[in-house]
């Protein structure tokens, strides 16, 4: 996108264009890897706080005589919150900036992580555990925006990948690990408190970390605040995140420019329901439905599956544990493609493995070391999938609405992944395994055909408004 220069001047690259060559010409500093690191730390400790009702559950029931249903309406609250969290914090950051956002949202975790561990009662702790849901889901969509926005086009798949690996990958494989190191170290009725009570230390750590991390030059600029954005640009240029640095001037300003980037204040999230975003955010939502739907069902109902087949249920639980590495694989996987290959190949690719792997546990799942093989392919090909799709989603919008239709996407998959195991469950109950994933390996299916209609972004800088350039054109012909 090219900018329509006064006569008798050069035309001038967009500003959007300036960053994404000031990106590829700065490369990967110490600042890019401070900010991963800081934005990685709180990422790592939101799948912790996920998994937690699963690690306590037990202990929860033992020592307040709760139901399953009970347990289950803990993650039910933590899933609604999530979903509701990704849509406010979209409307929010688009209109105040992803770096207020990233800390009011840890913020909200660690009083909810705090609610949760002095909870007086059950009634208490699902308030606890709607505020933690809440601040999870803000967190996880500004992270995955931010670091789209700080990387240019090559870098940045691998930059949005690393927070699967974290999260997807290294959070959920670590999760029952320090369940049992807590469960060591602490005893008695009320054990489960310290669960909660330990993440909300290290979220106190990661805030104090995170003050370093600056607003995105990108939202900056779309923002009219170009100094600041060139002061952005340069600290990361030298590598220093803290400090006074002597700003270099790796952006022109002219006026009409900025006024063509400047967002509209009241009404911008509505750009994400017409053309031509309404026809991304429908494809995406539809295939980030199928892909949590596949991984929470196959998370939830594994080990229940295993046990009605025979096995006893500390052996059905490592089995699941064991399936669960195809994450951590799949999720690293994912960030190496990321910079190597087209969005939809990636997606195209994964779906048919996901599809093919439920579709051969279904038909050899009496076989257990099948069941295990396969279940690993399972698991590998949702995380790239999800992986993928965190990565394309904020690819698809203007950075105006990159927030919320980024978030609409990641909600999406909340709510799909809450409910759908209502599903996955009932065709269990009446079908067995072989109508179970017979099922969610038709997801797959309509994952891979959806995937297919939107732009490819491989390569390609962020995208803005074709409409800004048409607005400048229009001022310039002005005598």
């Amino acid at each position: 996108m090219a900018t329509t220069a006064p006569r008798g001047e050069a035309p001038t690259a967009s500003i959007p264009d300036q960053i994404e060559n000031t990106y590829q010409r700065i490369g990967v500093t110490a600042a890019h890897r401070q900010i991963v690191v800081m934005i990685l730390l709180g990422v790592f400790f939101d799948a912790l706080e996920q998994n937690a009702v699963g690690i306590t559950g037990p202990v929860l029931q033992e020592s307040w005589g709760l139901g399953g249903a009970e347990i289950g309406f803990l993650n039910t609250m933590t899933f609604t919150a999530t979903a509701l969290g990704r849509i406010a914090t979209g409307l929010i950051v688009d209109r105040f900036g992803r770096r207020n956002m990233l800390t009011i949202n840890l913020i909200v975790f660690a009083l909810g992580s705090l609610l949760c561990a002095l909870a007086p009662s059950y009634a208490v702790l699902a308030i606890g555990r709607f505020i933690v849901g809440f601040g999870l889901g803000g967190e996880i969509a500004v992270a995955v925006i931010m670091m789209a926005e700080f990387f240019s086009a090559r870098h940045r798949g691998t930059a949005v990948g690393l927070i699967n690996v974290t999260a997807g990958g290294l959070g959920n494989m670590l999760a029952p690990a320090f369940g049992v190191l807590v469960f060591t170290v602490f005893d008695g009725p009320d054990k489960w408190r310290w669960v909660f009570g330990l993440l909300f230390l290290p979220a106190l750590l990661v805030l104090w970390f995170r003050r370093y991390v600056p607003e995105t030059p990108r939202y900056l600029a779309a923002t009219g605040r170009l100094r600041e954005a060139n002061e952005v640009l340069t600290r990361m240029a030298r590598g220093r995140l803290a400090g006074r640095v002597e700003t270099e001037e790796f952006l022109v300003e002219p006026a009409v420019q900025a006024a063509a980037l400047a967002p509209t204040s009241r009404g911008a999230w509505r750009l994400v329901f017409r053309a031509p975003y309404r026809r991304r955010t429908v494809l995406l939502v539809v295939a980030v439905a199928m892909s949590y739907a596949a991984q929470i069902s196959m998370l939830t109902l594994m080990p229940t599956v295993l046990v009605a087949t025979g096995y006893a249920l500390n052996q059905s639980l490592w089995f699941t544990l064991l399936m669960q590495s195809g994450s951590l694989l799949g999720a690293a996987t994912a960030a190496f493609l990321a910079r190597r290959l087209a969005r939809k190949k990636v997606l195209t690719a994964a779906a048919v493995i996901g599809c093919g792997s439920g579709l051969a546990i279904a038909l050899l799942g009496e076989d257990i070391v099948f069941v295990l093989l396969f279940g690993v392919a399972f698991n590998f090909a949702i995380i790239v999938l999800n992986t993928t799709i965190w990565l394309f989603a904020p690819e698809l919008y203007p950075t105006r609405v990159r927030g919320f239709g980024t978030s609409i996407i990641l909600a999406a998959g909340s709510l799909s992944g809450g409910l759908f195991p209502l599903v996955s469950g009932a065709v269990f109950d009446r079908y067995g395994i072989v109508g179970m994933f017979g099922v969610l390996a038709a997801l797959f299916v309509v994952l891979a055909v959806v995937v297919q209609f939107p732009p490819e972004t491989f390569g390609k800088p962020m995208e803005e408004e074709e409409t800004a350039d048409a607005d400048v054109d229009v001022d310039h012909k002005t005598p």
